[in-house]
């Protein structure tokens, strides 16, 4: 896969000025077609800004109108504050700016791609940001506000990486003489799976870097290895302060309930003699530290019984679940979000991306039957199967997950049946067994496919109804790829043995499409026959691709693609797996490659339905 997916415009001279409308996808507001794409996101479904003093005392809402906002960012006079929102449609971020009373709101930035983590220059006339406009990728930006100029500054010259490797640039931080901005940024590291590499999902290797504002001087200010993050400069410009914590530890520390398994430290680097300082010690996901007056660091607490915003000093901090912390400049004003996962309802409409098309949310797996009933796997309530007509309502239960979860319900051709898998998936699975369920579109009927197999899950129907392609699994890979069951006698055909999963047939029963493992640990999609012939490999980009499902015409496949890489540290991420993940479309012979989403978080599982 190549990372010119919907280029959009001509970039100007060695493509670092733009114009500040530019986007990588054609823009359309939400709701704005009369056609529907169900989705999956896994993120927050609401974020709040709060302003506090230092200790926690008189908290209030920032704003007095508050949308989808969070990444707030003092200016260094604390007369102004910075952030991101999500006000213009669920997963579509720009760059704010408000007085620090919460008076004067305006928009900075208007381009439909990723706007985030923006932080005003010293004397306020510029912002540095990051942004995916144009390029895809999470790059540093700088706008001058009162021309709003354009300067792609992580494109210039001698700044990026590695193409082929992660090449994101995060949580840009100006020094108080605005002469340097430091950054974090995983350019040059490896495309690497939790669990030592094994594991599915990427953990997150960062670097701290510093670069003049024109993009001359680069100089990278922490060695690699581990996971250096969230830099800030101290009152004289003389050093840098970040988080630091072992790579592996980034997949814990994004994950629910794996907090306590991650510890972080705070250390400051001087930048005229590079003396390294380590102003911590001990257990806790320590993060997104700042330098305050008197000597003092405010720092977040991840997690754990002492979770909220700290002070090395050991005084008074704000306790409770709060996210990305910035202090004013005097030390006594903090300004920090609260988040909120409650589930997004059926068919929420978020931001679109593809001009006439509805984006809606949607629980896992969706499928939509020839009599034209959705079904859907309930993730946000027990794991079991759910119908409803396409719009959200008319809502049946028809199956409660007890003691497993009921995955990738399919509807058989004729709209009588559904096949599924039950019982452990994911991390689940290396424990628990799982068998191919069948029952009728009532929910009665229930019978069990494929009896006395380890794991077997994924099922998919042939375009006749005769047969179910499903995968199977062993811990010890012994047993492993896909089968092709008929319902008839019972017979079962191998098709593949290797480490394959998420089979999908093709409406018109021509291919199958599925993600296999490849080279030591990466995911791509690929097609097959039936009858196991004409296998061919669609994508071939180093992060994980997969969750490949057929258009209704089966002339293309969406997918989910980590192509273009973490957008954020991903330390600072809460209960998510891949938070880059982004949906994709493709013909089916794997050409025409084009991207359908661009927001923060991990957007997967897409299915066009009638209006």
């Amino acid at each position: 896969m190549t990372r010119t997916i919907m280029l959009s415009l001509a970039l100007v001279g060695a493509g670092v000025l733009v114009n500040a409308q530019s986007a990588p996808v054609p823009a359309a507001k939400p709701g704005g077609g009369d056609r529907v794409m169900l989705m999956n996101r896994i993120g927050p479904s609401a974020a709040t800004l709060f302003v506090a003093n230092a200790n926690g005392s008189d908290e209030h809402p920032l704003l007095a109108s508050p949308g989808f906002d969070y990444h707030a960012t003092f200016s260094r006079d604390g007369k102004k504050i910075v952030f991101t929102s999500e006000r213009n449609g669920d997963g579509q971020a720009d760059i704010f700016m408000v007085n620090a009373d919460g008076s004067g709101l305006q928009q900075l930035t208007t381009s439909a791609a990723l706007d985030d983590q923006a932080d005003l220059s010293p004397d306020g006339r510029k912002i540095v940001y990051l942004s995916t406009d144009s390029f895809h990728t999470a790059n540093l930006w700088v706008m001058d506000l009162a021309t709003r100029k354009l300067t792609a500054l992580s494109r210039l010259p001698g700044l990026q990486g590695d193409p082929t490797k992660p090449d994101g640039f995060f949580r840009p931080s100006w020094s108080p003489d605005g002469k340097w901005i430091a950054f974090s940024s995983d350019r040059n590291t490896a495309w690497k799976g939790h669990d030592n590499g094994a594991g599915w999902e990427h953990v997150q290797e960062l670097q701290i870097y510093m670069v003049h504002p024109d993009g001359s001087g680069l100089k990278q200010i922490t060695t690699p290895g581990v996971c250096d993050g969230s830099p800030h400069w101290s009152a004289d410009g003389r050093e840098v302060i970040f988080y630091e914590l072992p790579v592996e530890a980034t997949w814990a520390a994004r994950r629910p309930n794996s907090f306590g398994k991650a510890t972080a430290q705070l250390v400051s680097i001087n930048i005229d003699n590079g003396k390294r300082t380590e102003h911590t010690t001990g257990p806790g996901l320590k993060l997104e530290p700042q330098f305050l007056p008197s000597g003092k660091i405010g720092y977040l607490v991840k997690g754990g019984p002492d979770a909220g915003l700290a002070y090395t000093d050991g005084s008074a901090g704000v306790k409770g679940t709060m996210r990305s912390p910035s202090w004013s400049g005097d030390g006594k004003k903090v300004v920090y979000e609260k988040v909120d996962f409650t589930p997004r309802p059926q068919n929420k409409v978020l931001y679109s991306w593809l001009p006439g098309y509805q984006y809606r949310y949607t629980d896992v797996f969706p499928d939509v039957s020839s009599q034209g009933r959705l079904v859907v796997t309930d993730k946000n309530d027990d794991s079991g199967i759910s119908t409803m007509k396409p719009d959200g309502t008319d809502v049946q239960k028809l199956y409660k997950a007890v003691g497993g979860s009921a995955f990738m319900p399919a509807w058989s051709p004729d709209g009588e049946w559904i096949a599924f898998g039950f019982g452990g998936y994911l991390q689940q699975r290396k424990t628990n067994g799982a068998t191919i369920m069948l029952m009728r579109k009532d929910g009665t009927g229930l019978r069990e496919l494929t009896p006395g197999l380890p794991n077997a899950g994924f099922p998919s129907w042939s375009a006749d109804g005769k047969q179910v392609v499903y995968r199977v699994w062993t811990k010890d890979y012994k047993v492993q790829g896909l089968r092709v069951l008929t319902l008839a006698d019972s017979t079962v055909r191998v098709l593949t043995n290797d480490y394959d999963n998420l089979p999908f047939w093709s409406p018109d029963g021509t291919l199958i499409s599925f993600t296999r493992k490849v080279e030591g640990n990466n995911f791509d999609i690929f097609t097959i026959k039936p009858d196991g012939s004409d296998l061919r490999r669609l994508t071939t980009s180093p992060a994980n691709d997969a969750h490949a499902f057929w258009t209704g015409d089966s002339k293309h496949l969406m997918w989910s693609s980590g192509v273009y890489g973490f957008k954020d540290e991903a330390a600072l991420y809460d209960n998510t797996f891949q938070p880059y993940g982004a949906i994709f479309i493709m013909d089916a012979d794997g050409s025409h490659k084009q991207q359908l989403t661009d927001s923060p978080w991990e957007d997967s599982m897409p299915k066009f339905i009638k209006p």
